[in-house]
């Protein structure tokens, strides 16, 4: 009988060594969670032809196919209300050039084309007038190879969407990521991102992607740590992975050791009192240290984000815009509709002044409520020098009267609240003129209807968003109640610049000397008057930015409200005299270089004084 073998000891269970990734760095923070891993089916078809009995109905496919298409960009569209600002003005353009190319484009007539002359089906159209389209814009004679590929990118992008409304193929959903998880793809795209929930997912990282794509700039703007371009991130982590992300480093850590779990949770904790100190300063006053005081008031999308301004500590709204009432619809809200939406926001805000721009349609936005209506829209070859704006509600006054009526209603409905009215795009004097005449005639038909209405009626201002507005703001001021200076268009349309343009963003600059003296000579204008003046774009909600704002004589700023508490931090900072001398200084300079560096190095002084 032989004797037994003694057993082998057991072998204590293989640790896994903690594996660190480099990639680029694209949002900042520490996100600590299992990887949940995220794929989207290929949106792929195979090569089909057909009969020319079919093509009736392949070109009724299609057609379906960008119905569907167009429903679900507006309805991302309606998203971006609920989005920072930044994300906002990022994914906006890009969702606009998705709009046009779910129009009468070339893709779309191209696709028809080969339906009809190719016997193609609907699918197999789209992919092939795709890499048509996509190969010529590669092939364009431009230094900007970036932007060249992002186009082409764009123009894939929605024959991936047509395709899968054409094949019942699913998009990918983001409804089953658990909370506190870390999503890992292989890719992201700025429509993705656009429907990441901040509360939900800690994390974001990627293996494709770069730092100054559209998804890069949204997970900025939405705040969610993040790192693209992990090469042989997908291959290494699994789902349930720990994992440690570092958006500032741009690292991810795979199994990560007891000491970068620790490390990481210190870093969390930093973050974390940072947003309760910032938390704290909700109920404190916008006070400067020698006892300015400055209104900071919140720019609103739509009704959803009624907490998020509540929240953030606003003094008020200081530009609720109405356009959300005539998107994805086939017809135009009435006067009742109108006031059924603006009197739950007036009221929320218990007496804080409200500030309603009427409709600002035209240019690069979509309604199609209207578009039937307004033939210039579609013959004009420059929509943003075409008819927008004021210039569209005076054209078709039947629109700015239903919401004249409306206003002045739920103004009169809230005696204790102070409602504001805002006309969009105001060029010359007469527009505004022009828009008082209406706006009274208005109210005289309301009061012998037996509405009850304010005494005096809301203020009307004027958006001063051109630099015909801004060098005429003298003679507007006469007709005007209030300004309100929307810096994004104004610098957009002092430098000719479309930051939605890959080939011309580079040249998108708020500080450039230009935008800085049209602001100034309308600033100056108000206060000469003694009229209340405004700054409502992506300006007003930098910390960096508010001592020159003040030092230019603003002492109203509206924002994104996420970016209150930042900008209310700044301002307990600040004192109004070393503003007014570092305005001066800059005002002195014709180099946009020169103001940065002086902008950076007055900031990083009162960071540091603070």
């Amino acid at each position: 009988m032989k004797a037994e073998k003694p057993e082998a000891p057991k072998r204590a269970p293989r640790r896994i060594k903690e594996t660190v990734i480099r990639g680029i760095p694209v949002s900042q923070g520490i996100a600590i969670g299992a990887v949940f891993d995220t794929t989207e089916p290929p949106a792929e078809a195979p090569r089909r032809s057909i009969a020319e009995a079919a093509v009736d109905t392949e070109k009724q496919r299609l057609a379906a196919a960008v119905t569907a298409s167009r429903k679900q960009v507006a309805k991302l569209k309606m998203r971006l209300g609920v989005l920072p600002e930044e994300a906002q003005e990022e994914l906006e353009p890009l969702l606009d050039a998705y709009a046009m190319m779910l129009g009468d484009s070339r893709l779309i007539r191209g696709a028809r084309k080969r339906i009809e002359s190719g016997l193609l089906a609907a699918e197999t159209a789209v992919a092939d007038e795709a890499d048509a389209i996509a190969d010529i814009i590669l092939s364009a004679k431009d230094d900007d190879k970036a932007g060249l590929r992002r186009r082409a990118g764009e123009v894939r992008e929605i024959a991936r969407r047509l395709t899968r409304n054409l094949t019942q193929n699913p998009f990918r959903s983001f409804k089953d990521v658990p909370e506190g998880a870390i999503l890992v793809a292989e890719e992201v795209t700025p429509a993705d991102a656009a429907l990441l929930d901040p509360a939900r997912i800690a994390g974001v990282a990627t293996e494709e992607g770069g730092a100054d794509g559209h998804t890069a700039i949204m997970l900025r703007a939405l705040g969610i740590p993040a790192v693209l371009g992990v090469h042989g991130l997908t291959e290494a982590a699994r789902r349930g992975d720990q994992m440690v992300l570092d958006g500032a480093a741009g690292t991810v850590a795979l199994h990560p050791t007891a000491a970068t779990l620790a490390a990481a949770k210190d870093q969390v904790a930093g973050y974390a009192r940072e947003r309760t100190r910032l938390a704290k300063l909700r109920r404190l006053p916008a006070v400067t240290t020698d006892g300015e005081a400055v209104e900071l008031l919140a720019n609103m999308e739509i009704p959803a984000e009624l907490p998020l301004i509540a929240q953030a500590g606003a003094q008020g709204i200081g530009l609720l815009r109405t356009e959300f009432l005539f998107m994805n619809r086939e017809d135009l809200p009435d006067e009742e509709a109108q006031m059924a939406t603006y009197a739950p926001i007036v009221e929320a805000m218990a007496g804080d002044p409200v500030t309603i721009r009427v409709l600002d349609w035209g240019g690069e936005k979509d309604m199609q409520a209207l578009a039937a209506g307004i033939e210039p829209l579609h013959s004009s070859p420059n929509p943003a020098l075409g008819l927008r704006g004021i210039r569209m509600l005076l054209k078709r006054p039947e629109l700015l009267e239903a919401q004249f009526a409306a206003i002045l209603r739920v103004a009169g409905a809230a005696p204790d609240s102070v409602v504001r009215v805002l006309l969009p795009m105001v060029t010359i004097p007469a527009e505004v003129k022009q828009a008082r005449e209406i706006y009274e005639r208005v109210a005289r038909r309301l009061r012998r209807r037996g509405e009850k209405l304010p005494e005096k009626l809301p203020d009307l201002g004027a958006m001063i968003e051109t630099p015909g507005a801004a060098l005429a703001a003298d003679a507007i001021a006469l007709e005007a109640d209030f300004f309100a200076i929307g810096t994004n268009d104004l610098a957009m349309y002092t430098l000719a610049v479309d930051r939605g343009d890959a080939e011309v963003s580079h040249l998108y600059d708020p500080l450039h000397p230009a935008v800085l003296r049209l602001m100034q000579f309308a600033t100056e204008a108000a206060l000469r008057l003694r009229m209340p003046v405004s700054v409502c774009g992506e300006m007003g909600g930098n910390p960096r930015l508010v001592p020159l704002l003040l030092g230019l004589g603003i002492r109203c700023l509206s924002m994104n409200a996420s970016a209150i508490p930042r900008v209310k931090q700044a301002v307990r900072a600040l004192d109004i005299g070393d503003c007014a001398r570092f305005a001066r200084r800059v005002m002195e300079q014709s180099d946009p270089a020169r103001i940065r560096e002086l902008v950076d190095g007055f900031a990083t002084g009162v960071t540091e004084r603070g």
